[in-house]
C-alpha cells in the first residue's frame, strides 16, 4: 500500500504535464494577452524543474520502501547521527536552485509588475522625456463580496462627479493595452484574470495598478484568489472583451442611464 504513493504521485504529475485524462486541461485556461506567453514560459520551466526533483524524490521514496521492508527484511534496524555533508549539499541545491528562478523571472517580473505603459508626449515620440503615463481604462474596488468598477465620465478622469458605474461587468476594447487602477474597500482580496495571467493582491488602503494588453474579444472570468470571507465562493465578475465601436457604445448606454441629462437622448428628452 505505501509503495503505491509514490507510483500514484508521478504517474498523477505526468498525466498532468503531458495535459492527459483524467488530468486534461488541468493547467491555466486559453491565453487571450499580448503577455500571456511570458507567464506560462515561467510557470512550465518552475513545473518541470520542481517536476524532475519531484520524480527524482519519488522514486528514491520507492526505493527505500522497498528495500527496508519489514516483511522482507529481518535485519535489526541500525541508527545512524546523521551525516553533515548530506545536510550541506541539500541546503545548498535549493538556496541555488530559488536563487538561479530569482534571477531567471526578472525579465518577467519587470515587464509586468515595474515597467508601467506611457504615451508619446507632444513630440509624438515614446521613449522620451515627455511621455506621459497611461491613464488607467477603469477603477475595479474589492469588497465582500462583489466588484464594484468606476469609469471615467466625458472628461476621462477619474474620482469625478461624472463617473459611471457597474458591478462584476468590465468591459474593455480589444488590442490595445490597458491600465486598471485597483483597491479594497474592506479586506484582503485578490484581482486574478486568469485568461489573461494577471493576479494581484488588493490591500486595504492601497491603491495599484495592473496592466495588460487582449487579444481575443470574448467574456471571460474576474476571480477572487484571496480568502477574504464566507462570501469569496460567489465574490465572481466578468470582463468583456470587445471592439472599440462596441466599447463606446457600452460606456454611452451607462452614461444615458446613470447621467441622463448630460446625454443626447436625455438632452432631448428633457427639451
Amino acid at each position: 500500500m505505501f509503495l503505491l504513493v509514490p507510483v500514484l504521485g508521478i504517474t498523477v504529475f505526468a498525466l498532468a504535464i503531458n495535459n492527459m485524462w483524467p488530468m486534461k486541461n488541468h493547467w491555466f485556461p486559453v491565453d487571450v494577452s499580448e503577455h500571456g506567453h511570458m507567464i506560462d514560459g515561467l510557470f512550465n520551466f518552475i513545473l518541470y524543474l520542481t517536476g524532475a526533483i519531484f520524480v527524482g524524490t519519488g522514486m528514491v521514496l520507492f526505493w527505500v520502501l522497498w528495500k527496508y521492508d519489514a516483511e522482507r527484511v529481518q535485519e535489526n534496524v541500525m541508527y545512524t547521527h546523521g551525516s553533515h555533508t548530506l545536510e550541506v549539499v541539500w541546503s545548498i541545491l535549493p538556496a541555488a536552485t530559488l536563487l538561479f528562478i530569482a534571477i531567471y523571472q526578472m525579465d518577467t517580473w519587470h515587464s509586468e509588475k515595474m515597467a508601467y505603459p506611457m504615451l508619446a508626449g507632444v513630440d509624438n515620440v515614446l521613449g522620451t522625456d515627455d511621455d506621459i503615463r497611461r491613464p488607467p481604462i477603469a477603477e475595479v474596488t474589492g469588497r465582500q463580496f462583489e466588484w464594484r468598477i468606476r469609469y471615467p465620465g466625458e472628461d476621462g478622469v477619474l474620482g469625478t462627479r461624472d463617473d459611471l458605474f457597474t458591478v462584476n461587468d468590465l468591459h474593455i476594447p480589444v488590442g490595445e493595452e490597458t491600465v486598471i487602477t485597483i483597491k479594497s474597500q474592506d479586506v484582503l482580496h485578490s484581482f486574478f484574470l486568469p485568461n489573461f495571467r494577471l493576479k494581484q493582491d488588493l490591500v486595504p488602503g492601497m491603491k495599484q495598478q495592473v496592466w495588460f494588453t487582449p487579444t481575443t474579444e470574448g467574456e471571460y472570468d474576474i476571480v477572487c484568489a484571496e480568502l477574504c470571507g464566507w462570501g469569496h465562493y460567489k465574490m465572481r465578475g466578468r470582463i468583456t472583451v470587445e471592439s472599440r465601436a462596441d466599447y463606446e457604445q457600452f460606456i454611452v448606454s451607462l452614461q444615458e442611464e446613470q447621467q441622463p441629462l448630460k446625454s443626447p437622448i436625455g438632452q432631448v428628452a428633457a427639451q
